[in-house]
């Protein structure tokens, strides 16, 4: 990697907007293992001065198997709100990612868009190619729009040609470190040693750039479904089905065989209806199933239920992962069975942390159970999803 001067671009340098649990847990292990010197924009003094010190982080991969330590480096971090500096180092990459979580997007693209004019003005007709780690279908598309917002016509010509918004999902699960261990160590992160990041081939712009364990596809739409609907929906209906029998942990939950049936069977469900859908093979997708079943019981992470289950409101709506999943078991003509049981389990989770779980009972008090998964879920009580959630919430009511 060298630098290409004549046009201001240094090939060796990449930017990740969020120096967070995927931003240092993930993405910056990958940039970094391909060579890149990783510059992170963040908003946090602390973690920006220490990083900017340090030109590393130590990155914990734990398993029930153990521990390994590494150390990425060489890195460096600009706060946000310095947006000059920020617009100055992406101007002159090629290569970028953001992990800042859905609401910062808008906040991000003006950022963007600004390093898009500079490129534009500078006659750089090289690609900047960002790839999207933010929880939200079609992100790279939604970003992008965004991005307009602030370009005019040309500029936007511009960026169809050379900005690359990639479209991924994200497998590694990095939850928060434990207040104790971010106080000794602020720049600390532990993550499971899953590397697979899957991405969406026919959005970038040029040459796809080589990274570490970065797999682009054609199919994309198949892999967002399976991280929706199997891993996210198999967390989902573990930590529901958790917290009606008093679980904390995740692993802890599935040491439970009745609560391993029903989340194996979650998982089953909407494999076979991915299976059909987008016709993938059923073996492999009930090995990736087995294999998260598997990553779920990794103790090491520590991995909380609260985490899992918190904001039933968006998990529980339509098109997210366990309704959405029901909806696309019915739509390949197979019958839910397991999926029910955890759309109802959802409506019995409420946490004094998690205000949003404490709007779902407001609405179930106000409106009764009925209304309340017609208003979140779009179920109506009258169709068969609708009766076979309610009969498996008032089963649940008189167990919990």
């Amino acid at each position: 990697m060298v630098l290409v001067a004549k046009r201001g671009v240094d090939l060796s340098k990449a930017v990740i907007f969020g120096a967070g649990n995927i931003g240092r847990g993930f993405i910056g292990q990958l940039f970094s293992e391909s060579g890149y010197e990783v510059c992170f924009v963040d908003i946090d003094v602390e973690l920006i001065d220490r990083l900017n010190n340090d030109w590393a982080y130590p990155l914990h991969l734990v398993s029930n198997h153990g521990q390994v330590q590494l150390v990425i480096a060489p890195v460096s971090a600009v706060h946000a709100g310095k947006v000059s500096q920020v617009v100055d180092v992406l101007r002159g990459c090629t290569l970028g990612a953001t992990a800042v979580g859905v609401r910062a997007l808008p906040h991000v693209a003006p950022v963007i868009a600004n390093a898009v004019q500079q490129r534009l003005v500078g006659d750089i007709d090289l690609p900047l190619n960002l790839i999207i780690c933010e929880n939200r279908q079609n992100a790279g598309a939604y970003l992008r729009s965004l991005v307009y917002e602030h370009l005019s016509e040309e500029e936007k010509e511009y960026a169809d040609r050379f900005l690359g918004l990639v479209d991924t999902v994200i497998g590694r699960m990095v939850p928060p470190l434990p207040e104790d261990l971010r106080v000794e160590e602020p720049t600390l992160i532990r993550a499971e040693p899953y590397k697979q990041l899957p991405v969406a081939k026919n959005m970038f712009r040029g040459t796809i750039p080589d990274v570490v364990s970065m797999q682009a596809e054609d199919n994309f739409e198949a892999f967002t479904a399976m991280k929706l609907f199997i891993h996210n929906a198999g967390h989902a209906a573990l930590a529901y089905f958790g917290f009606l029998l008093g679980y904390q942990y995740g692993w802890e939950a599935l040491e439970n065989a009745d609560i391993y049936t029903d989340v194996r069977g979650v998982m089953q469900e909407s494999s076979e209806a991915i299976s059909k859908k987008y016709h993938i093979d059923p073996v492999a997708l009930d090995a990736y199933s087995q294999e998260l079943i598997q990553r779920f019981q990794n103790k090491a992470l520590g991995d909380t239920l609260f985490r899992l289950g918190r904001d039933p409101m968006r998990k529980l709506s339509p098109e997210d992962r366990l309704v959405g999943a029901a909806r696309l078991v019915e739509e390949v003509g197979n019958i839910p069975r397991f999926l029910p049981k955890a759309i109802a389990a959802g409506y019995h989770f409420h946490h004094p942390q998690d205000e949003i779980s404490l709007e779902v009972h407001g609405l179930i008090n106000s409106l009764g159970i009925e209304g309340a998964i017609q208003k979140i879920s779009g179920i109506s009580p009258n169709e068969t999803l609708g009766q076979w959630v309610l009969q498996a919430y008032n089963h649940q009511t008189m167990s919990f």
